[in-house]
């Protein structure tokens, strides 16, 4: 997974566009990007989108977070139409995340599905007390899918004025950033790394995305269709990294007991050989 694209969940027209995507996942989204008098129609609107032909996505859904009093209706909707995955903004710590693994094992009972096949990817850094909760999702619940950081809430949480300047973040949010890329690590799950607001620079995208890869970050939200490929491009492993990582493993592989290997001269030990593995499991399928 590398892109994940964020759907309105009143919006089916939306939708079907973003099935025609690059995007390997779509949030169809219950929460900020729904009005309130629309919520309650949304959810079935969103639950008749899970029905559907699906186009080889995995489809999300983002619940309202808990403190709105929403979220078991909207799980209540979405549960029996089995989405992959149930995104919950404002996720304070691994107690949230393990409290709605008990609401999802109910609902998974009671719509006939595999229990713990729902998976839970928490918006980890919407406000203060999400970020001082960050060392808390490890040991990781069965059902952690990875840690996504947010910038957007967290700089009304922090009363900021805005989160970057000239481009680039301020401070806290590359605190923020860092601590959710050093959690999912932690815990051994995919950081995803936030949205880019900018819309129409497609090179600031590709730009933005090349350094969350280069940090370590798996994965992407995105808010434009226009950005997906962007996002792609850079969360996908060029050739020569590839053929590098098939070298690492290779080597290992004729050489169980080694703890290093040469390579063209390099010496090549077990930090490597996981490095490489990593690359090689992020290959899209069919490349």
């Amino acid at each position: 997974m590398r892109s994940v694209l964020f759907v309105p969940g009143d919006s089916p027209r939306k939708f079907a566009k973003a099935l025609t995507t690059g995007a390997d996942a779509l949030v169809l989204d219950l929460e900020d990007s729904v009005a309130l008098g629309r919520k309650e129609g949304a959810r079935e609107t969103v639950r008749e989108m899970l029905g559907g032909d699906r186009a080889g996505k995995s489809l999300l859904v983002r619940v309202n977070a808990f403190d709105t009093g929403m979220t078991l209706g909207d799980l209540a909707a979405v549960m029996p139409a089995r989405p992959d995955a149930i995104m919950l903004p404002k996720c304070r710590g691994g107690a949230d995340v393990t409290l709605l693994g008990h609401y999802l094992a109910a609902f998974e009972a009671a719509s006939g599905l595999e229990e713990g096949a729902t998976k839970i990817l928490p918006v980890a850094t919407e406000t203060a007390e999400s970020v001082q909760g960050l060392t808390t999702y490890t040991p990781a619940h069965p059902r952690l899918l990875g840690l996504l950081w947010g910038a957007e809430d967290l700089m009304s949480s922090l009363g900021a004025t805005a989160n970057k300047e000239e481009g680039a973040y301020t401070g806290p949010f590359v605190m923020a950033r860092n601590m959710c890329l050093f959690a999912a690590a932690s815990a051994g799950v995919t950081a995803f790394d936030t949205v880019c607001t900018v819309i129409g620079d497609l090179d600031y995208v590709a730009a933005e995305s090349r350094a969350a890869r280069r940090d370590g970050f798996g994965a992407k939200v995105v808010i434009h269709p226009s950005h997906v490929d962007a996002v792609n491009a850079a969360f996908t492993p060029t050739e020569d990294e590839v053929a590098w990582a098939r070298s690492v493993v290779s080597a290992f592989e004729d050489n169980p007991e080694a703890g290093v290997v040469s390579i063209d001269g390099a010496m090549i030990d077990k930090p490597h050989e996981r490095a490489a593995r990593k690359i090689l499991a992020s290959v899209p399928a069919g490349a």
